[in-house]
């Protein structure tokens, strides 16, 4: 499976050369003053300051350390054998706990629910299972559970459905969340390319960008537009005047002052209008369109 961080999956297109032409400071207020209405209005704003959205599949990651190297195959061709009788019935809701002490009540899929989400075929197999070549994932075995992983409002403990499987050292275990109840990463504007991937905090008032950008770009600045419920953050990108460029991308961090501490507001890319993960909460998800909901 190809995997890459989350708030990296929408600037790849942007390694090759520069992101967009050059903006003037009236053309970034207009911006992101945009981005920053839109997000307010967005239906995708609430889930992700207040309710919750993974940023991993549901399928939580075993230790591949311990498992048998035939176990990897089997569960990219999605060879699961049901071998006992899971229960049908939804238990009573569970609630979420965050580590800054907030929780939210969620409803909870019985085990065939998890279990369907577990064993459904995978779009696409990186090898083909020989007809010998793959061992039957036999479950034997399902259990309540719990389990650590990150969403937009930071890592939380979750309910889970653990399925044991015959010979194996540790079950498979799938978060048991509803997918009522979770929202969905969002979706770039039509016209937005993601330029700043991350930020971190270096002081109240001042962050750290992370930002692709081409070989033969030169940086000329950082921009930031503020409201009480987000910060709109941009960087001065103009592309060299020269006869040949290398299709090569790179990293770099500049720093932005804010007038006001960040607090609890949102951190927006003004290309994309995406909200920003600080670098510390950066995890692995699916490449290709990840939607937890539909994972």
């Amino acid at each position: 499976m190809r995997i890459f961080p989350a708030a990296v999956l929408l600037v790849l297109a942007a390694a090759c050369g520069s992101v967009r032409a050059p903006v003037a400071a009236d053309g970034f207020a207009d911006r992101a003053r945009e981005v920053a209405e839109r997000w307010q209005s967005s239906a995708e704003r609430e889930p992700w300051i207040e309710g919750f959205v993974p940023l991993r599949n549901l399928t939580v990651e075993p230790d591949w350390g311990r498992m048998p190297r035939w176990v990897g195959r089997s569960t990219i061709n999605s060879a699961w054998k049901l071998e006992t009788a899971l229960p049908a019935e939804a238990p009573a809701p569970a609630e979420l706990r965050w580590a800054d002490g907030s929780t939210l009540s969620v409803p909870v899929l019985a085990a065939t629910a998890a279990y369907a989400g577990l064993s459904k075929p995978k779009s696409f197999v990186d090898e083909e299972c020989p007809a010998k070549g793959c061992r039957p994932l036999r479950v034997i075995g399902v259990a309540r559970g719990e389990a650590t992983m990150p969403s937009s409002r930071g890592d939380v403990r979750v309910p889970t459905w653990d399925f044991t499987v015959k010979g194996l050292p540790e079950p498979f275990r799938r978060v048991a969340v509803a997918p009522a109840a979770m929202g969905g990463v969002p979706r770039p504007l039509v016209d937005g390319i993601q330029e700043v991937s991350t930020y971190e905090v270096r002081a109240p008032a001042e962050l750290q960008l992370s930002y692709m950008h081409g070989t033969c770009d030169t940086t000329y600045g950082s921009r930031v537009y503020e409201t009480p419920e987000a910060v709109v953050v941009d960087v001065d990108i103009r592309r060299d005047d020269v006869n040949f460029c290398n299709a090569m991308g790179k990293t770099d961090q500049i720093d932005v002052a804010l007038r006001e501490p960040l607090g609890r507001r949102v951190v927006l890319d003004s290309s994309s209008g995406v909200p920003l993960l600080s670098r510390s909460d950066i995890h692995l998800v699916e490449f290709q369109n990840y939607d937890p909901r539909r994972s």
